[in-house]
């Protein structure tokens, strides 16, 4: 019987180090065994952007995308190969519109979430339209800045509905800030946002389908040091939240790779940003969590693929709206409902015996690789594309001491 093969699809913009990574681990993969004794055998493509006629059928089973949230045309690409083909996509790009964070507010909002009060104001400089003029004169309301603010209160966030990497995101602490930041936004159209105050700690879950990583996040320091290596700065059940959270977010809205920020007070969570579905998994920012992130990426990957899990398209809100429209149900009773339709979701029972039947052998696999000399090469030419050579050294030694550490903490003790 001969070999199946799945062509995984890599849609990417400038990052070279994570899909070199998820490249190689895909070459050592080597064959997998179906559950019907069949032999399946994954190879990586990059994608490339050129016209496409609606009518062809991809050859790939499987697209991980780093690209369409800000390029079109491979948008649409992908929009076809859902409809038309059933290539399987970690994220649906039908609800891309979601990553612009208003969406994704008002549905955990709905669904009881502890988000902070959000209030969307209109734009300080009008959008160029010719229309817009008379729609103004006739519908827009005039409305007072200060008491909005004064309505959330102070400190508060102004950060753009359709933000990311923090670009024009404020602290506002008073009035001065508050019009200073209005009128810099210009034609953005602008959240403002309460803050939390006095929390924690700061957490970010990266989530690949039905695996989870809660990392303790530093946002004020340089992107190389944000991600603190912590195991236990969280206690169970606030962990088990960020966790549950991270997958509800992501089963809503049909992404199988995102990101979710939490700050964490005593035992309250509070998501605030968590519509992130092209979240950075670069070697520099990641570091000690790299060889996870590949990791989980390589065995979804090989999951949906092997299996022939079958992509879904329809986001089945209501499932979701019965549950946090019941005011018969405590907070801790939706969450445990909302993981129930999460593992539905994910397949998770049956991900976790495919992984330990036939996947067996890739903790291993990659544990060996990122003590290689090869995975040296490939973290020594990230940091000398990545950072100035004056600093070259000490980033090389930074990385190589962070990821010797992981390997360290990963090696299985002799028997």
């Amino acid at each position: 019987m001969g070999e199946t093969e799945h062509i995984i699809g890599l849609l990417l913009g400038t990052e070279e180090d994570w899909p070199r990574a998820f490249e190689t681990l895909v070459r050592r993969l080597g064959v997998i065994s179906g559950e019907n004794g069949t032999a399946h055998r994954l190879t990586t493509r990059r994608v490339t952007i050129e016209p496409f006629d609606l009518r062809y059928k991809p050859r790939h089973s499987l697209v991980i995308d780093r690209l369409a949230y800000w390029y079109y045309h491979p948008r649409e690409w992908l929009k076809k190969a859902a409809l038309m083909d059933d290539v399987y996509l970690l994220n649906s790009p039908f609800t891309f519109q979601s990553m612009e964070k208003h969406a994704a507010y008002c549905a955990m909002m709905r669904l009881g979430l502890k988000v902070p009060d959000t209030v969307l104001v209109p734009y300080k400089n009008p959008p160029e339209n010719t229309r817009y003029a008379y729609t103004a004169a006739r519908y827009n309301q005039p409305f007072d800045l200060d008491e909005v603010a004064g309505s959330l209160g102070y400190p508060l966030f102004m950060k753009p509905y359709d933000g990311g990497a923090w670009v024009g995101v404020s602290k506002i602490r008073n009035s001065a800030e508050l019009h200073a930041a209005y009128d810099e936004s210009g034609e953005r159209l602008m959240h403002l946002q309460q803050a939390v105050e006095g929390y924690d700690v700061f957490a970010r879950s990266l989530t690949i389908g039905p695996e989870t990583m809660v990392m303790r996040f530093r946002p004020e320091l340089p992107m190389h040091d944000r991600y603190a290596v912590d195991h236990n700065f969280l206690d169970a059940g606030a962990g088990e939240e960020v966790v549950t959270i991270s997958r509800l977010v992501n089963a809503f809205f049909r992404w199988e790779f995102n990101s979710c920020e939490s700050l964490v007070s005593g035992s309250e969570v509070h998501p605030i940003d968590y519509a992130n579905a092209c979240p950075d998994v670069s070697l520099t920012s990641l570091h000690y969590y790299f060889p996870w992130a590949m990791t989980a990426l390589l065995r979804w990957s090989a999951f949906c693929v092997v299996t022939g899990r079958q992509p879904r398209l329809d986001t089945d809100t209501r499932r979701y709206f019965d549950i946090g429209d019941d005011p018969d149900l405590s907070y801790g009773e939706k969450l445990a409902a909302y993981r129930g339709l999460a593992d539905e979701y994910f397949e998770t029972e049956r991900y976790q015996e495919f992984c330990a039947t036939r996947l067996g052998h890739v903790d291993e696999m990659v544990h060996e690789w990122v003590g290689s000399s090869a995975f040296d090469d490939l973290l020594v030419e990230t940091v000398t594309s990545t950072f100035p050579p004056h600093e070259h050294d000490r980033f090389v030694a930074h990385f190589r001491g962070l990821l010797g550490a992981w390997v360290n903490d990963n090696t299985k003790p002799l028997r």
